[in-house]
């Protein structure tokens, strides 16, 4: 059985487990300590970093490469597109996520009392990624189409740390659309199995398990 070491938290983490969950793959689960990182997930992956998928014979320590690896083995709704049609453009999204949207993010999120006053400014320079989400959510349910994409899956735990800073300033936020987006995923079955809680794993515990039977209420909707 494949092994995931992970973090309860983490949005690359989240991530990986709402695919592997849709994917129907059962993972053995480790929670991860950031501050006493197990030594087995140091060795398989140096980064440090989670998520760290455990394979026969392969580690895959990049939550893309997790979200592509599951949706190949399994992809009922067609979260790749048809053909794959939607790897290209969901890749970029996510590339673009990763490299501009979540350093802004961290200096939003992550504030100390000697930069408050720039609290405005960093969810300014968050807002013309986000304004980009809102367009397209003016022309589809969803971020591609009308339907679930990994391109969705990539971005909604980023817009979810977003909105939880001020949930009160993003609910009244020009980005009407993507509060709705928004809720139709953390009110998702797919969600709350993904964020189920377990204590720290540590060598030598009996096994834990992401059971994808476990997910239930459906893992899409309309908006």
């Amino acid at each position: 059985m494949p092994v995931l070491y992970s973090f309860r938290r983490c949005p690359y983490a989240i991530r990986a487990r709402m695919a592997l969950l849709y994917a129907g793959i059962d993972v053995e689960l480790r929670e991860v300590l950031l501050k006493d990182k197990p030594r087995h997930m140091l060795e398989l992956s140096a980064k440090g970093t989670v998520p760290v998928l455990q394979l026969a014979g392969q580690v895959l320590d990049e939550s893309w490469d997790i979200l592509c690896w599951a949706t190949a083995q399994r992809d009922s709704d067609a979260w790749r597109g048809v053909d794959d049609c939607h790897l290209p453009a969901s890749k970029a999204l996510v590339r673009e996520i990763d490299e501009s949207f979540k350093p802004w993010l961290d200096r939003y999120k992550y504030i100390v009392p000697e930069t408050a006053h720039l609290q405005a400014s960093y969810r300014a320079a968050c807002g013309r990624f986000l304004a980009g989400l809102e367009s397209r959510l003016n022309h589809s349910a969803f971020l591609l189409d009308d339907n679930w994409s990994l391109a969705d899956i990539g971005a909604f735990p980023f817009v979810r740390q977003f909105a939880g800073v001020d949930t009160a300033w993003f609910s009244q936020s020009p980005y009407r659309r993507l509060n709705e987006w928004l809720t139709v995923f953390v009110e998702s079955g797919l969600f709350r199995a993904a964020m189920s809680k377990n204590k720290p794993w540590s060598e030598g515990d009996p096994p834990r398990y992401l059971v994808a039977a476990q997910c239930s209420g459906g893992i899409s909707a309309d908006l």
